[in-house]
């Protein structure tokens, strides 16, 4: 797809007249202008590129450029049909040696952005050299929608993305974020096609304008990053072991149904204590049922409701362990970023910073992804975020929404815990089973 490719070339050439970076490892001024339909993925890469840059790469902008124009950024990269992965394999390893999750994230998210082509329809080469890291080596950059089998193959990039999220603890649904525009009109002279380069537009003015295609539904997403080894642990509090123990309640964070018993597999915490509770009161009453186990039956229907109570304070503990962040609830409101919509946003916004969204999976995807990498939030409080993300993306994208996330996810401290509001989970289960939505665009 191409960007404005007759600006580019010619403020290529003012580059390429003067001198390149010398042996600094600093960026260094350039003339190219941005592509700014993901600037806050250029900004999440230029920080980390900047802490060691041996190729003297000018900026990550240029790897998203055409050949032409690539090349007076490149620095010492003489292949610039693999600038873009070399410019992401430098930023991961610097990223990935200071343990920083959102910089391994962003760099992933790079290499997975579309390079600019020279006409509506055309693709982009694909690198064949071998990247460092294997998270890296492991993406190819989306091609122009227009292109030949694009939706296929674009899809192919965004679930083999959040498996590679997934893997370095980064939430997989960011990968949606890696999306590109609507196809344009292979007869477009202009080659424009539906792109956006609006400057100082954060996070990216293929946000803001709405213009974003998703290529995966979350579910999707979810299961791609399903089995990639992601941190998972028990939350079942109960040790009453009449019959046997309760079946552990696994949390896997980064999942569209993030709790598991037994195979099966919850979106929602509550859902998940009480199978688990059935099963062990199950078990108990066919012993006692058998005489495997004296006291009779009553002791089980003590045991089923202690074990409720145990878990019942784990579901408040959940709540509260957002690390050092604080009030993770999302709005539904008029008038933000001059919108003529509703849209939501992050009630926190000095832990939670974030643009507003027309779809909740945008704002729940980041602020799941704030909790793991900046609040360090509990595990639970996570598998917690990503049961509340899940729900609210399967409702109406209004008010209820964000009722159901506030709900499942509360805000407060010890002191405000927030239990799931049955009600709000029923209303977002109708709505889900009412509703069949399509989402073509998330913004």
């Amino acid at each position: 797809m191409k960007f404005q490719q007759t600006a580019l070339l010619f403020a290529g050439a003012l580059v390429s007249a003067g001198p390149l970076p010398g042996n600094s490892n600093s960026m260094q001024p350039r003339e190219v202008p941005q592509e700014h339909s993901h600037d806050f993925v250029l900004d999440l890469v230029r920080t980390s590129l900047a802490v060691n840059n041996p190729k003297k790469i000018q900026d990550p902008v240029f790897g998203l450029l055409g050949n032409a124009a690539a090349k007076a950024g490149a620095g010492a990269v003489t292949n610039t049909d693999c600038l873009q992965q070399e410019t992401a394999d430098q930023a991961f390893t610097n990223a990935k040696a200071a343990g920083d999750i959102p910089g391994m994230a962003g760099a992933l998210l790079y290499r997975s952005i579309e390079r600019n082509t020279g006409s509506v329809g055309l693709a982009s080469v694909i690198c064949t050299e071998t990247a460092v890291n294997a998270e890296i080596a492991a993406l190819t950059q989306h091609q122009d929608p227009a292109s030949a089998n694009a939706a296929s193959v674009n899809k192919g990039i965004a679930l083999e993305l959040a498996k590679q999220l997934a893997l370095v603890g980064a939430d997989p649904l960011l990968a949606l974020e890696a999306g590109t525009f609507a196809p344009g009109n292979l007869g477009d002279n202009t080659g424009k096609g539906n792109t956006c380069d609006t400057v100082d537009d954060l996070p990216g003015c293929i946000f803001t304008q709405n213009l974003l295609v998703l290529d995966a539904t979350p579910d999707e997403i979810s299961s791609a990053a399903t089995g990639t080894g992601a941190d998972s642990s028990n939350v079942q509090a109960f040790t009453g072991t009449l019959g046997g123990p309760a079946p552990p309640i696994t949390s896997t964070a980064g999942s569209a149904r993030p709790f598991t018993v037994n195979g099966n597999t919850f979106v929602n915490i509550g859902a998940a204590i009480q199978r688990s509770c059935d099963i062990q009161h199950n078990a108990c009453a066919n012993a006692a049922n058998s005489g495997k186990l004296s006291g009779g039956i009553a002791q089980c229907e003590t045991q089923q409701a202690a074990c409720s109570a145990a878990n019942s304070n784990s579901k408040r503990q959940v709540a509260l362990d957002f690390g050092a962040c604080s009030n993770p609830t999302i709005s539904f409101k008029s008038g933000l970023d001059g919108r003529t919509q509703n849209a939501f946003i992050a009630d926190n916004q000095a832990d939670f910073n974030h643009g507003s969204a027309l779809n909740i999976a945008v704002i729940a995807g980041f602020i799941c992804q704030r909790l793991d990498s900046s609040c360090k939030a509990g595990a639970a409080a996570q598998a917690a975020c990503s049961s509340a993300s899940a729900a609210a993306v399967a409702t109406q994208q209004a008010q209820v929404a964000a009722d159901v996330f506030n709900s499942i996810i509360g805000g407060g401290g010890a002191a405000q815990a927030v239990q799931t509001t049955a009600a709000a989970v029923v209303q977002a289960t109708q709505t889900a089973s009412a509703v069949v939505m399509t989402i073509t665009q998330c913004a």
